[in-house]
């Protein structure tokens, strides 16, 4: 059967095994003395001591109360109304709010020598206002620190094309580190997302002309194959008008009705080839008899 103090770990999710206050000892003779001093010093000056003593502590915010340098039993105060005492107890309020900060942009070598400029954006919060106070100075400003730092540790083992591709599973993987490296500071990664990935001028031209040649290489391949299915179906139809005679004719008919469609001052008379043909022929053969 778990303690009180065990099942209120688990239910406020505060306890954590990067705490490290020391909860065995306590104020000592002349601390108790301060204690009971600063009561009778509230006591005489009420209702005018409820100005200092009384405080608030909003929904999405905890206060981390210290008397005489230690942190009160029971973890973080609130929401809600609480009171303190002057002169011994000193409060520190956490806020539980995601928070959103950006990356610098920074210069990184990939693993196939490219120089590139990479930022992201970072968010996170506290869950334990406690150990984020007493392990670290400043969690906030910790926390963006050590993201650039993995933005380049990361990135520095990635190729220009993976970070170009597969961003996705580069925040994710980011988000693990930092959730792992901050864990102790009681600080909750929540998620990281790359902005922006700036290439060097010189090597955007030479990216930019390399798809260009593509581009104009599956042009002229799609030009190609639409060429060679015209020039089949060209084949398929001469084939069909050789079979049949009169389909030139009909073929000569439905030409006529289009031009005249659009310039009825135009009318165009084709020669067939075989007259063309005959034509040669006979001449060829006046020009042997006469020899």
């Amino acid at each position: 059967m778990m303690t009180s103090k065990q099942h209120e770990r688990v239910t406020t999710g505060f306890g954590s095994e990067y705490d490290i206050r020391n909860t065995e000892e306590g104020f000592g003779t002349c601390g108790w003395i301060l204690v009971i001093i600063s009561h009778i010093l509230c006591a005489l000056t009420f209702p005018f001591s409820l100005c200092m003593t009384v405080k608030v502590v909003q929904e999405y915010e905890r206060a981390v109360i210290m008397r005489l340098g230690r942190i009160l039993p029971g973890g973080a105060k609130g929401p809600g109304l609480f009171f303190v005492l002057p002169c011994v107890d000193s409060i520190i309020k956490v806020d539980l709010r995601t928070i959103t900060f950006d990356v610098p942009p920074q210069e990184i070598l990939t693993r196939d020598s490219v120089t590139v400029s990479v930022d992201a954006v970072v968010y996170f919060r506290i869950f334990n206002p406690i150990i984020s106070v007493t392990n670290v100075e400043n969690a906030r400003y910790s926390t963006q620190l050590l993201a650039a730092t993995t933005l380049r540790n990361i990135l520095g083992t990635k190729s220009l094309q993976e970070i170009l591709c597969d961003r996705e599973n580069i925040s994710h993987s980011m988000q693990v580190h930092l959730d792992e490296g901050t864990d102790p500071w009681g600080v909750k990664v929540e998620r990281v997302e790359i902005k922006d990935v700036r290439l060097p001028v010189n090597m955007q031209r030479s990216m930019a002309a390399e798809a260009e040649a593509a581009r104009e290489a599956r042009a002229k391949i799609i030009a190609a194959e639409g060429e060679q299915k015209a020039s089949r179906s060209l084949k398929e139809a001469g084939d069909v008008i050789n079979e049949s005679p009169i389909a030139l004719q009909l073929r000569y008919l439905q030409t006529l009705t289009h031009i005249s469609a659009e310039k009825n001052s135009t009318i165009v008379l084709p020669i067939p080839v075989e007259l063309l043909k005959l034509m040669k022929t006979r001449s060829e053969m006046h020009v042997t008899n006469d020899l």
